[in-house]
């Protein structure tokens, strides 16, 4: 099976950065990355999902989390100079950052915003994310993703 590159690999290419491509079997009802992981046969501490929230001092920033995790919204606030954050509504997605719901990757948005990764990244040789298309990850090693992305390690969530 061929596999397009998307803009998040070219993205990479460029940068010099290691990365494999890693199709799986797309289901339109369930989009979340707990799906992808097991689709994957990989743990699902190391698919991760990026999310896009809306910060009532800055604006528009990312938070990249594993799959099965929600962001905590007051940790979230805390770490981007925010009082208080709320995810984006679906809708304004797509014109934010190009990509859609279930195929956000954290790389190639259409411009940067500021970004933060929760820290468990940083216990695997190697995470997914998504490649920027429905279908299709991007597996790589996590200090290649934080300099790719421009991302601060940090706390998104509490046990």
């Amino acid at each position: 099976m061929k596999i397009n590159k998307t803009n998040a690999a070219r993205l990479l290419d460029k940068a010099k950065i290691s990365y494999e491509l890693i199709p799986y079997e797309v289901d339109e009802d369930d989009l979340s990355a707990v799906h992808v992981a097991a689709n994957l046969g990989e743990n699902i501490d190391q698919v991760f999902k990026t999310l896009v929230l809306h910060g009532d001092k800055t604006g528009h920033f990312v938070c990249i989390v594993p799959g099965d995790k929600e962001v905590n919204l007051k940790l979230a606030a805390k770490v981007s100079g925010n009082k208080s954050c709320d995810m984006i509504p679906m809708k304004e997605l797509l014109p934010t950052t190009g990509y859609i719901r279930g195929a956000c990757s954290p790389i190639g948005m259409k411009k940067h915003f500021p970004t933060y990764i929760h820290e468990t990244c940083l216990e695997f040789p190697y995470i997914y994310v998504s490649a920027g298309q429905r279908g299709l990850q991007i597996k790589v090693a996590p200090n290649d993703l934080i300099k790719e992305a421009r991302a601060e390690v940090c706390v998104l969530f509490t046990e």
